[in-house]
């Protein structure tokens, strides 16, 4: 078996190779680009360059503007060294080669390892932007999928081949809850994406919140922070197409995004040097068609497919979620989860805010009993956040109103509901809540008066 592996992977690499390379030249090094000529013939918007320099080192870039008689070409990393004259060699669009091997590795956006061990590739080539299943053959959602966590298990359930958005400022937890979804919820491959990552993160990620049980069922493809803006913006879409792969095989693949933020701010600088204008608040205008393709790709699959259930991680500087990446996204998805600093700051982790958080696979995931409990649990939350300050600073006196009666009852018991896992299950999670509830005086129906 091994060695049909290694052949397989043998072909793959010969079918790289060609016999015949157009060479073109360094014609001008301008801010950031290097410009080419003698590649205007073969070359194409997001192929693949190689420079190589005077002392034989070489150098990667991508192309991203094309003219009459040169090719511009931004560069994976610093242009120290390239000069005038230097050979450039065009080799097409970037392609990766995953395999079931794969799994429990981490590799970088090209598929290269960085556990320093060695990485086989598949025999077929996947294109790093392929396109999504057609619109008419995908499946609906499908069941709803266990967490492990109350919060999802119950109140914004996640289903498979949903896709949301996880909307969270730094330092509330996003990380913690990204591994505790990929430790725990149900999924044949979990596909992690760590996009313009600290490098010290991704080991911390990978061994403390992750664990070995987490990585054992996973990809980890990673670019860090001082990688170029090429490396951090293919990283989402490599870690895509690994996700495609296992999903033609028919699995139930959890995808995990970690930022689309990064992303976007990835594909800005790559936007502005092939010379779009940033409009959109600092953003080019194809930014969002980059954001919504990306997306797109996830979700279920055709008839003979599997599916792809996503979290995209969004950074909401100061909670603000109107700013353009998270008002996109919110957008495209079925649902979007609010993580608040001020519950992260009393100490209620996971910080889901329930009454800012949506899941569109509601109602069709649960069934009326299930509804009807979720729904009397967002009027007591709503209640009770509604009051607060007065509750808070004592300004409540109690049996004024029956409604904030019983939300004070069980707003103590709910937030520890909110925080709790449920190891046994979705029905576990539902039972745990149902018993909270009916240990509280019943909130009268809302009625509407002409």
């Amino acid at each position: 078996m091994n060695n049909e592996k290694n052949v397989s992977a043998l072909r793959g690499q010969l079918a790289k190779i060609s016999a015949i390379r157009t060479v073109g030249r360094v014609d001008a090094v301008e801010g950031g680009v290097v410009v080419v000529s003698g590649l205007e013939g073969d070359a194409r918007i997001g192929d693949r360059v190689t420079i190589i320099r005077h002392d034989e080192a070489s150098l990667s870039g991508e192309v991203v503007q094309l003219s009459s008689n040169l090719v511009t070409v931004l560069p994976d990393g610093p242009v120290e060294g390239v000069a005038l004259g230097n050979k450039a060699m065009v080799h097409g669009a970037a392609t990766i080669s995953p395999c079931n091997d794969w799994i429990g590795r981490i590799i970088d956006p090209d598929g290269r390892p960085l556990d320093n061990l060695p990485l086989p590739e598949g025999g077929v080539p996947s294109p790093l932007k392929a396109s999504p299943p057609a619109a008419g053959q995908r499946r609906a959602m499908g069941e709803r999928l266990a967490t492990g966590l109350a919060v999802f298990d119950t109140m914004l359930p996640i289903v498979r081949g949903q896709r949301i958005g996880l909307f969270a400022g730094s330092g509330v937890g996003k990380s913690s809850l990204l591994g505790s979804l990929a430790q725990n919820m149900e999924a044949d491959v979990v596909v992690v994406a760590m996009i313009g990552e600290r490098g010290r993160e991704v080991r911390h990620f990978v061994e403390t919140v992750l664990g070995s049980e987490g990585l054992g069922r996973s990809v980890i493809v990673a670019a860090t922070s001082d990688q170029s803006p090429l490396l951090r913006r293919r990283c989402a879409w490599s870690a895509m197409a690994v996700a495609e792969y296992f999903r033609d095989q028919g699995k139930s693949v959890l995808f995990l995004a970690d930022s689309i933020t990064r992303f976007a701010e990835a594909h800005r600088e790559v936007a502005v040097a092939a010379g779009e204008a940033p409009v959109l608040r600092g953003y080019p205008p194809s930014t969002a068609h980059m954001i919504m393709s990306l997306c797109e790709r996830s979700g279920t699959g055709g008839p003979a497919q599997g599916d792809i259930t996503a979290v995209f991680s969004v950074l909401v500087a100061g909670s603000d979620m109107d700013e353009p990446i998270a008002d996109i996204l919110r957008g495209v998805l079925d649902g979007h989860v609010v993580l608040d600093r001020a519950i992260a700051e009393r100490g209620r982790y996971p910080a889901v805010d329930v009454l800012r958080s949506v899941s569109r696979s509601l109602p069709a995931a649960a069934t009326d009993q299930e509804n009807n409990l979720l729904g009397r649990t967002r009027r007591i939350l709503g209640t009770y956040a509604k009051n607060e300050m007065m509750i808070s600073s004592g300004l409540y006196a109690h049996g004024a109103d029956p409604e904030i009666d019983a939300a004070i009852q069980a707003w103590p018991d709910l937030d520890e509901f909110l925080a709790s896992s449920t190891p046994k299950g979705v029905r576990n999670g539902f039972d745990q809540l149902g018993l909270i509830l009916r240990r509280v005086k019943t909130i009268p129906r809302q009625t509407t008066h002409a």
